[in-house]
C-alpha cells in the first residue's frame, strides 16, 4: 500500500506533540510494509533541516517541505474580521504547497492520502483534481472545540470577542468538510462519537497515539528526586500556558500550605518570559530539556493541569510509560481509558490537585503502584506496532469499499 502523508508540520525530528504522533504513525506504517512519503509544511516553529533528519528516514520517506509562514499576523487577522473565512485555515494555505502536492500527485501513484490534521484539508480539492487515492483525515483534536474552551476560560472581553469569532468560524469550516474525506481517524473514542453526532457519514475509526514500547528503557542510575512535581509540555501552546498559569495561581500555595518543601519543575519548549522570570520559593523554570524520558525519571509526580484541549495528550501516554504517576484533569486525561486511583489520579478543582500530590507525598505505596499500573495500561492499550496494524486494516477496508 501506497500513502501519501500530508502533514501541517515538520514530524521528523519530532518537536512536539503533534509531531510525535505524525512521526510515530510513519515508522509504524513503514514497518509494517507501507510505503510513506512526507510531505509537509515547514514553519518557523517546525522548520525542515534535512542535517538534523536520519538518512534512514530520508531514504525511506523521500521527505519533502515547502515554507509556509503560519505566524498570526496583525494585519492580516485584522482585515479577516472583515471576511467569512477562517483565519485559522488560511494561515495553512499556500500556492506553493499546492504546486508542489500536484508535482507529487502527477508523479506518482497512491493508495491513501492521510492528512494530518483539519490545517491541510484545504488542499483536498487539488487532491481529488489529481489522484484517486482514498483520502483520510488523521484527526488529533476536534479543532474547534479548543478554540470554545479557551474563549469560555477567557476573562479579557476583547480576547473572548476574538477567540468567539474564531471558534465558531472554525466550526463552519470543520462542519463543512466532515463528509468530504473518505474516512477520518480520530484519535479518542470520544472524538470518534463527536464526529458521529456533528454530522459524519463517512467511515470512521478511533486509532490512538502509539508508542515504541521497545524504545522505552528504564535507566537505573537515574535516582527519583521524591517527592517532587513536574510539568513538561511545549510552553506555545496556548492550552498549555493556560494550564501551567492556573497551576501557579490556583493551585500551588495550597500544596506548599500542606508539603513546604516540595518542588514544582516546569520543563520544556518555548518557556514564555514571565516564566523565565518567575522567582518563587519551590519553582524551577527548567525550559527545554535534552531527553524528556529521562527528565520524567528523575522527578516524581507529574501534572498536566489542562482546562481547554481536545484529543489525547501524548505526554500522558509517555509518562505512563516510564511508570509515573500522573495528576490530570478529566479533559487532560481524555482517550486514556484510566481507573482514578489505580493507575492515573484525576483531579478538577485546585483543591483536588493538592489533595492529590498530598496524598501521594503521604503514601508513597500508592504513588508507586499508581506509576506502575500506568505503565501495565501503555503496555495493554497503545502499542503502535498494533495501532499501526489496525489503522492499515480500515484503509484496506476504505480501498475495497
Amino acid at each position: 500500500m501506497n500513502i501519501l502523508q500530508l502533514c501541517s508540520k515538520v514530524p521528523n525530528p519530532p518537536k512536539d506533540g503533534g509531531a510525535v504522533a505524525m512521526d510515530i504513525l510513519t515508522k509504524g506504517l513503514i514497518g509494517h510494509g507501507a510505503g510513506v512519503k512526507v510531505l509537509a509544511l515547514s514553519t518557523y516553529k517546525h522548520p525542515f533541516d534535512e542535517n538534523k533528519i536520519s538518512a534512514d528516514y530520508l531514504a525511506k520517506t523521500n521527505i519533502e517541505a515547502v515554507f509556509v509562514d503560519t505566524r498570526p499576523k496583525p494585519v492580516k487577522a485584522f482585515l479577516n474580521l472583515f471576511s467569512n473565512e477562517s483565519y485559522n485555515m488560511s494561515r495553512f494555505y499556500s500556492k506553493e504547497v499546492d504546486s508542489k502536492l500536484t508535482d507529487v500527485l502527477k508523479s506518482n501513484s497512491f493508495d491513501v492520502i492521510q492528512l494530518e490534521t483539519l490545517f491541510v484539508a484545504p488542499y483536498v480539492n487539488t487532491i481529488r483534481k489529481y489522484s484517486k487515492a482514498k483520502i483520510v483525515l488523521r484527526s488529533q483534536n476536534i479543532e474547534y472545540k479548543i478554540w470554545e474552551q479557551r474563549t469560555a476560560n477567557t476573562n479579557n472581553p476583547i480576547l473572548k470577542f476574538y477567540y468567539g469569532l474564531l471558534a465558531r468560524r472554525l466550526k463552519v469550516y470543520e462542519l463543512r468538510m466532515l463528509n468530504n474525506y473518505d474516512g477520518i481517524a480520530a484519535i479518542t473514542p470520544e472524538d470518534t462519537e463527536g464526529f458521529r453526532k456533528l454530522g459524519c457519514t463517512k467511515p470512521l475509526v478511533s486509532i490512538p497515539f502509539g508508542i515504541d514500547i521497545s524504545s522505552i528503557k528504564t535507566d537505573t542510575t537515574i535516582k527519583e528526586e521524591f517527592p517532587s512535581c513536574f510539568h513538561l509540555g511545549a510552553m506555545n501552546w496556548g492550552p498549555n500556558i493556560e494550564g501551567v498559569k492556573w497551576l501557579l495561581d490556583n493551585v500551588w500555595e495550597k500544596v506548599t500550605a500542606l508539603q513546604p518543601d516540595i518542588k514544582l519543575y516546569l520543563a520544556g519548549r518555548y518557556m514564555p518570559e514571565w516564566l523565565n522570570k518567575l522567582d518563587k520559593k519551590n519553582i524551577e523554570v527548567v525550559g527545554e530539556v535534552k531527553s524528556q524520558f529521562e527528565f520524567m525519571q528523575s522527578k516524581g509526580i507529574m501534572l498536566v493541569p489542562l482546562l481547554s484541549g481536545g484529543g489525547m495528550r501524548i505526554k500522558i501516554i509517555e509518562g505512563m510509560a516510564t511508570g509515573k504517576t500522573i495528576i490530570s484533569t478529566s479533559l487532560g486525561a481524555e482517550g486514556v481509558p484510566y481507573e482514578h486511583k489505580k493507575n492515573i489520579l484525576i483531579a478538577n478543582t485546585p483543591e483536588e490537585f493538592a489533595d492529590r500530590i498530598n496524598l501521594c507525598v503521604n503514601d508513597p505505596g500508592l504513588y508507586r503502584s499508581i506509576g506502575k499500573n500506568s505503565q501495565q495500561l501503555v503496555n495493554e492499550h497503545f502499542d503502535n506496532n498494533k495501532i499501526c496494524r489496525n489503522l492499515l486494516d480500515f484503509y484496506e477496508q476504505l480501498l475495497r469499499s
